[in-house]
This record gives C-alpha cells, structure tokens and sequence, in this order.
C-alpha cells in the first residue's frame, strides 16, 4: 500500500483536486492525506484570535469570506446539482459549526477544533467528486484513529491498532482519502501535529500500515540543495539518506515538516518528495541508502533566540551542565545548537513561550545574555564531519559575515552556524556560490 500526501496547495484550487483525483485513480491501493486548502488554515487561525478578543463581528466577516469561497469552490468543482446541494450541505454544515463556537468560552481546545475543520473540508470535498465521477473512494475520519498522549506525542502503535481495524471493514477497497494534521487526545478532545503536521500524519500512517511508500506531493520537485525563494540556480537533491533529510527538514527546508522522517526511518519506509505541477519529474528519494560523501545541500531556521550564560563556577566543575539542561526539560524548551568554553555555554531555542521564566532560572547559575533575530545556517551531507577541507570551504564563504556560533562534529552529517538574522540571504548566496 502506498500513502500520498498532498499539501494545500496542490488541493488549493478546483482545477487541482482534479488533478490530484486523476494521480490517485490509478489502481493502485492507496490512502491519500490531504491538508487543508492552501489559505484556509491561516483564515481558521484569524477567526480563533477574533473570538480570543471577543470580537465576534471580525470573525463573523472571515467565516462568511471563508464561507463563500467554499461556495465557489463547489460551484466550479462539482458539475451536478444533486452532488452540489449534498456539497454545499455538508460544508455549510462546518462552518454553522464554526459560527457556534462564538456562544462557547474561547479556550486552546476550542481554537484546535475550529483549525481541524479546514482538513475536514477539503476531504470532504474530495470525496464528494469522487462520488460525483464514480471513482471508488472511502473516507476516513482521521479523528477515529490518529491518536496523541498528553504531550501531543503520537502514540503509534494505538494508531496501528484502530487503523488496522478500521481498513479491515473495507477488504476489497484501494482508495482511501483521510485528513492530515488532526488526531484526538486522551481527553477525546480534537488535538493536532502542529502547523506542517499532514507530513507526519502520512509518515506515522505508512509506519502503522507498512506501505512500501511514503510519497509527500508538494508544488516543489523536491528538496533543493538551498531555498530557492533566495538563492537563483538550486538544483533539486535525487537522494537523501534519512538522517540527510531529519538534518534539513528540522533546520529549515519548508518542503519537509521536521518530524516526518523519524517513523518512516523506523519502519525502513522510502519517503518520496514529489511535484503535482510536474509528476513525472524523479523528485527526491529518502531512504536508508547512503549516497556519496560531501555537501549536499544548505537550509537555515529563522526565529532562533540565542542564550548565553557565563559563570565562573564552571570552571572545573561537574553537574553544571545538568542543572542548565533541567531548567530547559522543566519548561519543555528543546534546544538546538550548544556551544561551550571553560566558563559560558551558548544555546539556541526556537520556542520562547517560557524564555522570561527560562532567563530568570538561569540567572540563578550566572550572567545571561539574550540575543534574539538569529539564524541557523545548517550545511548537510555525508561525512562532512570526517572529510577535509568542508570547515575551510564554509568559513571561507562567510568571511565577511559576523558568526555568532558554531556546531561541527556533533554529527556526521551536519555543520550549523548562527548568524544575525540580517546577514541570512547574503550567507546562503556566498555559501551556495562558494560550495556549489
């Protein structure tokens, strides 16, 4: 069986969902993972901060945008009156549902029910038009098996479980379509993987059925070897190792949501990236393969917030690290750059929800800085950790830029330098004209 996802935008539009119905109609078994249409989350989240503030007719003149939209959507998508008026029910039928949060307390809860419905429309829609063209299709609600713990961690032998049973009421079926993004919690609540998340909701259902495939369509032939909105001359990668992919997904290359890679890894499931504008282009294969040694490829991760904290009790001392790292697990802040000396270590966070609590822990164990606007420029490949001259080549290329921080060698694969935020695209165009 193979997963295919396919982002918003390649269901962004009519003419799109067309498309993407033609590349899953072809006999193969399948479950499709749709996001939400392209636009539609960022509209969801707009509506939440309106009712956050109790402004109930800016939210009112969003859903009824969102609304009509939708209505357009349906007019040029499905061509009979009968599936229309069953479209237009059902969708209507979601945003009456989105209108009624208005008369309920405005809670976290509540602003993940309302986003999940964007995942739900689109779906819906989808299968509709499958109806509507006689393509055999059955829908399922992710809400009845994608299921987190209390963390929000996805909890992947539960979702084994309940999608196991579910896909065995339909022996004789090929096509599935489902939502990415939205799970439930244990407190049969509507929860969800994050912004991004429809790349793991398709990554932990291949891990729970074992596909032989894990296909991730996007707008994009795959992953480039630098951020093509910056840079002019990328060139898309053909293969990656997992660890390649982890490495570039989690420092910033937008094709990939960072945490896909981990249960496809696990399973030994390929992961491929495609195009929908260009679907018979190779795209990028991730798999356990390991092919050829050097750089491969360069993201950077915006917003990243660098500590100091300097103390001359370091010196010659023991556990000290330990009691940085438990102030940063109490208030669950992953780290991911650290840099140290004798007497100060230097971190970067990208969460800042309990940066001022973070600080004034710290402060207890020495002086801290805070510098925030900063970027991590991450340079991938294999064995560049171990191979000659790749620090020289890096360093050569930022020459004329200030470097806040350096990580080399704590993996194989990965060389991360923070810059100011400012200096970012002059580093990715030397860096590319320098290693490329």
């Amino acid at each position: 069986m193979k997963i295919s996802k396919f982002g918003g935008t390649s269901v962004g539009t009519p003419e799109r969902i067309k498309n993407v119905s033609l590349l899953i109609n072809d006999g193969t078994k399948r479950i499709v993972v749709c996001s939400a249409m392209s636009q539609t989350t960022n509209s969801l989240f707009e509506i939440c901060d309106y009712y956050s503030k109790d402004n109930f007719d800016g939210a009112h003149t969003v859903i009824s945008n969102l609304e009509k939209k939708y209505v357009e959507v349906i007019n040029e998508l499905i061509e009979t009156e009968h599936f229309r008026e069953k479209a237009k029910e059902i969708i209507l039928a979601e945003f009456k549902e989105i209108r009624n949060f208005a008369n309920k307390p405005f809670s976290i809860a509540v602003e993940k029910s309302i986003v999940a419905r964007g995942e739900i429309l689109s779906t819906n829609l989808i299968q509709l038009y499958h109806e509507e063209q006689n393509i055999p299709s059955v829908l399922l609600n992710a809400l009845d098996f994608m299921y987190v713990d209390n963390d929000s961690e996805p909890i992947l032998s539960e979702i084994e479980t309940r999608l196991s049973a579910i896909l065995a009421q339909y022996p004789s079926t090929t096509l599935f379509i489902t939502q990415g993004f939205i799970c439930i919690n244990p407190r049969n609540e509507i929860d969800n993987l994050k912004r991004g998340g429809s790349d793991y909701s398709a990554s932990l259902i291949g891990a729970a059925v074992q596909a032989s495939v894990v296909e991730i369509w996007t707008d994009i032939d795959g992953v480039h070897n630098n951020d093509p909105r910056i840079v002019q001359n990328t060139k898309p990668i053909a293969e990656l190792s997992f660890d390649e992919a982890a490495e570039l997904a989690y420092f910033g290359a937008k094709i990939l949501h960072p945490s896909t890679v981990l249960p496809a890894k696990l399973k030994n499931i390929p992961v491929l990236l495609k195009n929908t504008i260009n679907p018979t282009g190779k795209g990028t294969l991730i798999s356990n393969k390991i092919s050829g040694t050097g750089i491969k490829a360069i993201a950077a991760k915006d917003s990243v917030t660098v500590i100091k904290i300097k103390s001359g009790r370091m010196l010659l001392a023991y556990g000290f690290l330990r009691k940085v790292f438990e102030i940063f697990e109490k208030y669950k802040t992953p780290i991911d750059v650290i840099t140290t000396s004798e007497v100060a270590i230097s971190l970067t966070i990208d969460k800042e929800d309990y940066l001022a609590q973070i600080v004034d822990e710290l402060k207890v164990l020495g002086a801290v800085e805070v510098d925030k606007n900063q970027t991590i420029v991450c340079i991938v490949g294999n064995m560049i950790a171990e191979e000659k001259g790749h620090a020289l080549e890096v360093m050569q290329a930022l020459d004329n830029i200030s470097v806040r921080m350096i990580s080399y060698g704590g993996s194989r694969h990965n060389m991360s330098i923070v810059i100011d935020s400012n200096n970012k695209e002059k580093a990715l165009r030397s860096l590319h004209k320098n290693l490329f």
